[in-house]
């Protein structure tokens, strides 16, 4: 079966995005160690759960295209 393929633009996007994911894991991450907060705490370790998700479903996305853009 053929590989579905990205424009430039959509391979962009999905790389803007996957970074915005990694920030957020790692910025909640970080400040969990500062926060004194249970409820705060929680929350923060419920968004590095779905940041993970996230990640790993763009990573499998991402595989499965292939890009279609001159190099």
């Amino acid at each position: 079966m053929e590989k579905k393929s990205l424009a430039y633009h959509e391979t962009m996007e999905t790389h803007e995005v996957l970074n915005l994911k990694t920030v957020s894991l790692l910025k909640s991450k970080l400040m969990q160690g500062l926060c004194f907060d249970n409820e705060l705490k929680a929350l923060m370790e419920k968004n590095v759960q779905q940041s993970i998700a996230a990640i790993n479903e763009l990573k499998e996305f991402y595989k499965g295209a292939k890009t279609n853009y001159i190099e």
